[in-house]
């Protein structure tokens, strides 16, 4: 039973690092906790000096869960104005117009 815990443990700290890389926002957070629960579960089944393991997963999946909440929290998403794009579109505009004009 412990290795099985540990395995999917395992698998889910590794999903849990992939998604704490890539943008997913708080949507990491579920692999983590699932990964949590199955570190902890492995945790009491092992003996002391199986534990070493287990600790290392849970250092892992803490450091995921805080880089999570630190881009959640503390990067903040900025759009910009993009003033050449604006004009292009207005240039385009007249450019169409002039064009329907000279067809009639």
């Amino acid at each position: 039973m412990r290795k099985t815990l540990v395995i999917i443990a395992v698998i889910l700290t590794l999903i849990s690092v992939l998604f704490s890389v890539l943008p997913l926002d708080t949507l990491a957070l579920a692999p983590i906790g699932f990964a949590l629960l199955f570190i902890f579960l492995a945790f009491k089944k092992s003996d002391a000096k199986q534990r070493k393991f287990t600790k290392i997963l849970f250092i892992i999946s803490y450091i995921c869960a805080l880089v999570v909440l630190g881009k959640t929290f503390l990067i903040k998403d900025k759009v910009a104005v993009d003033t050449k794009f604006e004009q292009q579109k207005v240039e385009a505009k007249k450019e169409d117009l002039k064009d329907l004009e000279g067809l009639e």
